[in-house]
């Protein structure tokens, strides 16, 4: 199986500690959050890994390298420009095609069951299959509005409504058919803001599973210190 892991950001808002440093290698717990990215890839048999990078790509091609290391094989693009999240994955169409594959954001940390969620994915014949969790305060994060079997029929990026229209956010892990990689516009764009909500206004069959489990972000040094606890 194949996944692409987004790895382009750069992770301003954690200030000096991505100065020098990509937001993907920022440690928890010893472990670049990547590499705890590439080693639940390969839990799950996954082990055909392509990365997106733009800001100081160099660390993260020395640390990772081919994937020998971690048992897995490693593709890289290095990005002139920022593609953004939908853009980053566009770029590898051609290495994608012909069954479904994962997108997971390499900056986040979870330890989600890939397996079940792509099996999921299968049953429901879902076009696309987007991890969710439920959150109180979702203000920060994009949110999946829900029918009784769980198709999504609306995504709303960082809702300002009080209350808000879901609790149930975006885990920034996704299994897609690989016929919609022609629907990814080719100018940069995001899947949060233009590509899923384009997606589902054209009626594409994108199922959303509910995970226990929640993805542990690193977006500010006060996350990234609570990541660092929680893990332990």
């Amino acid at each position: 199986m194949k996944a692409v892991l987004l790895a382009a950001g750069k992770g301003e808002r954690l200030g000096e500690v991505t100065l020098e440093l990509p937001k993907p290698m920022v440690p928890i717990n010893g472990k670049p959050v990547i590499e705890w990215n590439v080693n639940l890839c390969k839990q799950h048999g996954i082990n055909d890994l392509f990365i997106n990078l733009y800001h100081l790509p160099k660390i993260i091609t020395d640390y990772l390298g081919n994937g020998d290391r971690l048992g897995v094989t490693i593709t890289y693009a290095n990005e002139d420009h920022l593609l953004g999240t939908g853009g980053g994955v566009k770029q590898f169409s051609r290495s994608l095609e012909g069954k479904p594959f994962f997108v997971i954001y390499a900056d986040n940390w979870s330890d989600y069951d890939l397996s079940a969620m792509y099996k999921h994915h299968q049953e429901t014949k879902a076009e696309m299959t987007i991890a969710l969790f439920h959150l109180d305060e979702v203000n920060n994060s994009g949110v999946a509005i829900l029918d009784q079997e769980d198709r999504i029929l609306k995504f709303v990026e960082k809702p300002a409504t009080r209350p808000p229209p879901s609790h149930w956010v975006n885990a920034g892990i996704y299994v897609i058919d690989s016929h919609l990689l022609s629907r990814i516009p080719d100018s940069p764009c995001d899947f949060g803001r233009e590509v899923i909500p384009d997606w589902i206004k054209a009626n594409t069959r994108i199922m959303g599973i509910k995970m226990k489990e929640k993805v542990i972000p690193i977006d500010t040094p006060d996350m990234l210190k609570a990541a660092k606890i929680r893990k332990k």
